[in-house]
């Protein structure tokens, strides 16, 4: 029996004017934004979520990076307009200042110090996953903002969140590139805009090895082929279509480079 298939794309990334795909029009777009410096297209994704939440000290990165991104603007005018949702985490990162600022513009302040088992980014998906209301939960999609840069170990945890809540649509975004996981239960069309993302792209097995994944739509296809650490795993591979498909019998994550 053929598995269901996923279907995958950045139009989130496209500039406001242009008009999104069917796909894009109806996901509900969820943000999270982490403690690292905020990538150049912040505030246009901050514009696409219906939910904006800071974990612990990515609340700090927003009140000091937005006014950075948009030097033509009043900076206590930027902060105003960006201001978040959410702020949750174990509050040991956000100032004190930057705290009280958001809290006095109704800003829900969640304070989850007693949870020293799970992250700020699983904090705050299970937060979304469990508050915002999307009819069809396949629609939800979370994007997660400064996942990428910094410490390796919590590089690590982010990307380990992914694998964790598999059944949830999660992109990782930095400056560089986009990443997100491709769960073996679904096959998978990843439509590509080429005006943003791209050439340069990856396929790595996570969880375990793959004996046998399949793709279609890049320079070099995958026919199926075994992946594994220690072995060959899909490095510098490169777009050449509008789309990708990829089968799996592994969980796979699946990165792209972002255009400067």
């Amino acid at each position: 029996m053929p598995l269901p298939t996923m279907t995958h794309s950045s139009a989130f990334l496209l500039p406001a004017a242009a008009p999104p795909s069917n796909d894009a029009a109806a996901t509900t777009y969820a943000l999270i934004v982490l403690n690292q410096r905020l990538p150049r297209f912040a505030p246009l994704v901050w514009a696409r979520a219906r939910l904006r939440v800071c974990a612990d000290g990515g609340a700090n990165r927003v009140f000091d990076g937005m006014p950075e991104l948009l030097p033509g603007e009043d900076p206590a005018e930027v902060r105003t307009r960006y201001k978040p949702d959410v702020i949750k985490g174990d509050m040991d990162s956000i100032r004190p200042e930057v705290k009280e600022y958001y809290s006095s513009l109704g800003t829900n302040i969640v304070d989850e110090s007693h949870d020293q088992d799970t992250t700020d980014l699983h904090k705050c998906v299970s937060f979304i996953t469990s508050n915002l209301f999307v009819p069809d939960k396949s629609n939800l999609c979370i994007i997660v903002l400064g996942a990428l840069g910094g410490r390796f170990d919590h590089e690590m945890g982010n990307i380990n969140v992914l694998y964790r809540f598999s059944n949830t649509k999660i992109i990782l975004l930095s400056d560089d590139c986009s990443i997100f996981l491709l769960p073996k239960t679904h096959s998978h069309e990843i439509h590509i805009e080429k005006s943003v993302e791209g050439p340069h792209c990856g396929l790595i097995p996570i969880g375990g090895p793959s004996t046998s994944t399949t793709t279609t739509g890049l320079r070099w296809n995958l026919d199926n082929t075994s992946m594994s650490y220690g072995g060959l795993i899909s490095t510098s591979n490169i777009v050449d279509g509008d789309k990708v498909t990829v089968t799996s019998d592994s969980d796979l994550i699946w990165t792209i480079s972002l255009r400067h």
